[in-house]
């Protein structure tokens, strides 16, 4: 009987140096991987994340129009009511977008389920990092970014932390391609688009907590 062999991840100091490697949680890392479901959580949150506010006027909301351009009879034209008709330049248009949610609803386990198909796929390509602890009592990018380079972490990075931290968040927050988000906030459609997705030992363990 063979075993499925487990995730595993670089942990790295806050230098950037790798200093090992650490077995991923396999009821998150090591779960089969549902193209389908994938697809259906990434439309849902692209959907979700939608205004909606877009609007067209009809004619009835179109300014002007209120009197009729000729005479209905005798000039050899087509009768017109109103300039303000769609097929006039300026008039209403007919059928158009009109505020509405796009929100799509998924239950909460294919949410999960969804979730951990998107990590367990992004570990098999081998971009789960996991760095130490990183206390700061003043917002240093610099290091950050340094650290980043430092793992090779590429131009979208997904850092994971597992509560808000002001100074940490204020260190990311001017990074080009770098997206912190709460443990308890990660969704697919930011996995799956990420080069580097870099957790937090503290955070591994949350969202282990969370999903297993």
């Amino acid at each position: 009987m063979t075993t499925e062999p487990r995730a595993s991840a670089a942990v790295y100091d806050r230098e950037g140096k790798e200093t090992g490697q650490v077995e991923l949680p396999a009821a998150i890392f090591n779960a089969p991987v549902s193209a389908a479901l994938l697809h259906q959580a990434v439309r849902r949150q692209q959907a979700n994340d939608r205004q909606g506010t877009h609007d067209t006027k009809t004619r009835g909301e179109v300014s002007g129009g209120g009197k009729k351009p000729w005479k209905q009879k005798g000039t050899g034209r087509a009768r017109q009511g109103s300039t303000r008709a769609p097929q006039w330049r300026h008039g209403g248009t007919v059928f158009g977008p009109h505020p509405r949610s796009y929100e799509q609803k998924m239950p909460r386990k294919q949410r999960r389920l969804a979730l951990r198909a998107a990590l367990s796929a992004r570990s098999q390509e081998g971009v789960v990092r996991v760095v130490e602890e990183i206390v700061l009592e003043e917002p240093k990018t610099r290091l950050i970014a340094d650290l980043f380079a430092q793992m090779g972490a590429g131009t979208r990075v997904l850092f994971i932390i597992p509560e808000h931290d002001l100074m940490l968040e204020k260190s990311t927050r001017n990074l080009a391609g770098v997206r912190t988000i709460l443990g308890n906030n990660l969704n697919p459609d930011d996995v799956l688009i990420a080069d580097t997705i870099v957790f937090t030992r503290a955070a591994l363990t949350a969202v282990e907590e969370w999903l297993a």
